[in-house]
């Protein structure tokens, strides 16, 4: 039996600014109309009949809950109460798969990848399928098409099978190595895809990294359900160290092997990648969005709000959010992430949240702000429903655009149709709700002393939130 075991983690720092902390690229569209996440579920049909595990951050949980809805898919969704790379995460899949006496293989994926060929890459599974069954811990090598130097590299040995012995794993080379990594012949890209079985995994991480798995194996044990989740014991999980399954348990083991994959893959792990994955124009350019391109070559522009104009460049990465906007050379790509970690050491909240946020119920979009007042656009979903709440620094005015409002101020329950507005005093007890069967838009004008997100009380929630969420 084949266990899907999907690694939904990821702090969005590669993509910004199309990605955030609260929005990393795995929840993205980026390649199609289904999401990373999305088409990381859907080629699995065929494969298996298995219910996917689903690791994530307990921060993504509504987000994974959204779109596991969309497409109609069940799944286990297990809550991460901070990051401790991937050894951790597939310790406790590879728990949860077992509880029941079985002894699954486990097909581990990361959710932000993007396969084109999805018929080779279910072909190299079931090729490792023997190799997992023998006692190996298989990971998938896929074949380079160039020296990249944004990926790192698995070496290769003696013929297994299906597969070859692994040898080496190699951090990410400068170029002048990546030729030389592809002239050699004997190495592959690492995908960070692996198929092993459960006992066998857990096995090695028993004897190579005990304290990790009583961290794991207790944090599992003191897991709590919280709604669709399974939320794993904060205190335990966190004092596991983080290590991804690479160092922690491959590179010190005998029985590692690794399957060829030629599916064309990505991990769209730049701007760079986004464009090599694209089809170009005559000029080499790849756009999205309301983009004009005049005397330019070469280049990416992505425009997500307005129009973006580009005139006599080349090589260049133009993304535009309604809130911030990059541009980049593309010998650059690489370096988005130390970008990001500048504007966070400065205090900056862009890498953390973009203008349009999203909650169980739906999404708001921030449209103006001023030092006393913050306009948003809010879309309830058909039976969404927001808490019951007050605020203590703000009053709020709303506006319906289209659907039907039911809204709770107080001891009054009443409808709101498009058109109409109503207003909520500083410190009234108040929820919004939307009834009817298409979503439901509305403008809020707030005013006050302070208007973060954190002035909120909430008394009812049937999300089970903190104040902070």
């Amino acid at each position: 039996m084949i266990q899907p075991v999907i690694l939904c983690g990821g702090s969005g720092t590669r993509l910004w600014p199309l990605s955030r902390e609260q929005m990393p690229k795995q929840f993205l569209r980026l390649t199609s109309s289904q999401s990373l996440l999305q088409q990381t579920l859907d080629r699995l049909k065929g494969l298996t009949t298995s219910l996917p595990i689903i690791m994530g951050h307990h921060a993504h949980r509504f987000l994974m809950a959204e779109q596991l809805r969309e497409m109609g898919q069940e799944a286990r969704i297990v809550l991460e109460p901070d990051g401790r790379n991937t050894a951790p995460a597939i310790a406790c899949a590879a728990l949860l798969a077992s509880d029941a006496g079985e002894d699954p293989l486990l097909l581990v994926l990361p959710a932000d990848h993007v396969i084109g060929d999805v018929r080779a890459f279910q072909g190299s599974v079931n090729k490792a399928v023997d190799l997992a069954e023998e006692g190996y811990l298989v990971t998938f090598g896929v074949v380079p098409t160039h020296p990249e130097t944004g990926y790192g590299y698995i070496a290769c040995g003696e013929a297994l099978g299906n597969g070859q012995k692994l040898t080496a794993f190699i951090e990410k080379p400068d170029s002048q190595r990546a030729t030389e990594l592809i002239e050699q012949g004997n190495t592959l890209w690492n995908s960070g895809m692996f198929l092993l079985r459960a006992s066998t995994y857990l096995g090695q991480l028993e004897r190579l990294q005990p304290a990790m798995l009583a961290a794991c194996q207790k944090a599992v044990s003191m897991a709590q359900r919280d709604l669709d989740f399974l939320r794993l014991d904060e205190q335990a999980f966190c004092a596991c160290a983080a290590d991804s399954i690479d160092y922690a348990v491959m590179e010190h083991c005998s029985n590692a092997a690794v399957v060829s994959l030629d599916a064309q893959w990505s991990d769209i792990g730049s701007f760079d990648a986004l464009w090599d994955i694209a089809t170009p124009d005559e000029a080499g350019n790849v756009a999205q969005g309301d983009a004009l391109l005049e005397s330019t070559s070469d280049s990416l522009v992505i425009a997500e709000h307005r129009l973006v104009a580009t005139l006599g460049v080349k090589n260049l990465i133009v993304v535009e959010t309604p809130d911030s906007v990059l541009v980049a050379h593309r010998d650059k790509a690489q370096h988005v992430k130390q970008l990001v970690a500048t504007l966070t050491q400065a205090g900056r909240s862009e890498p953390q949240s973009a203008s349009q946020v999203h909650r169980p119920w739906g999404s708001f979009q921030a449209i103006d702000s001023g030092g006393r007042h913050q306009v948003k656009h809010i879309t309830v979903k058909p039976g969404g429903r927001l808490s019951l709440q007050r605020h203590h620094h703000r009053a709020e005015h709303w506006v319906v655009v289209s659907g039907t409002a039911r809204v709770t101020v107080d001891e009054r329950c009443f409808l709101v149709s498009e058109n109409q507005s109503t207003y909520i005093p500083v410190g009234a007890l108040h929820r919004l709700e939307n009834p009817g069967k298409i979503p439901l838009e509305l403008i809020e004008v707030q005013s006050g002393a302070y208007l973060g997100e954190d002035d909120i009380e909430r008394l009812d929630d049937v999300y089970a939130r903190q104040n902070d969420e």
